[in-house]
C-alpha cells in the first residue's frame, strides 16, 4: 500500500489537536522514477518533486515555516527493508492553522499536482518539538 495524501478522517484528527505552538512535519518520500501526470506531460519523479518544491518554498516562508532538518537516506537499519526513501526532511510551521492555511493557498494547491505527479509513496508524521539533549530518553 502506498501513501500520496492523507484521509478525511486524518485530516480532521490533525485539525483537531490544536496545540498551541509550532508542530514539525517530519517528510519521508520515495519518488516515481516517470512522473505521472493527468495530462500526460513527460518528467522524472525527481523533476515533478523539484517543481512542487519551487512552486511551494514561497508560501512555506509566508506563513512563517521553515525546513528545520534535512538528511540523506542512507540504510534502514531497523524497519522495512523496502522502505528506501529518495528525500528526508522536518518542515516546522509555527501553528496547526499554519500549516491548514497552506492547504488552501492557491498557489500551493498548484505546486501540489507536481507533488502528487511525482512522488510514489511517502510518510508524513506530526512531532510535537522538544529540546534536545544528551540521552536517548526526555
Amino acid at each position: 500500500m502506498t501513501h500520496t495524501s492523507f484521509s478525511k478522517e486524518t485530516y480532521l484528527a490533525f485539525k483537531q489537536n490544536g496545540r498551541p505552538g509550532p508542530i514539525h512535519m517530519l517528510n519521508l518520500v520515495r519518488l516515481r522514477d516517470k512522473a505521472d501526470y493527468p495530462d500526460g506531460r513527460e518528467a522524472t519523479g525527481r523533476q515533478a518533486y523539484d517543481a512542487y518544491s519551487a512552486g511551494s518554498a514561497a508560501v512555506l516562508k509566508d506563513l512563517g515555516g521553515s525546513i528545520v532538518w534535512r538528511g540523506c537516506f542512507e540504510q534502514m537499519v531497523i524497519g522495512p527493508q523496502e522502505e528506501q526513501w529518495d528525500i528526508c526532511f522536518i518542515a516546522e510551521y509555527p501553528s496547526v492553522k499554519a500549516f491548514t492555511d497552506m492547504l488552501k493557498i492557491p498557489a500551493y494547491r498548484e505546486a501540489m499536482a507536481h507533488r502528487q505527479a511525482g512522488v510514489a509513496d511517502s510518510r508524513l508524521v506530526r512531532l510535537a518539538p522538544m529540546v534536545a539533549g544528551d540521552s536517548f530518553g526526555d
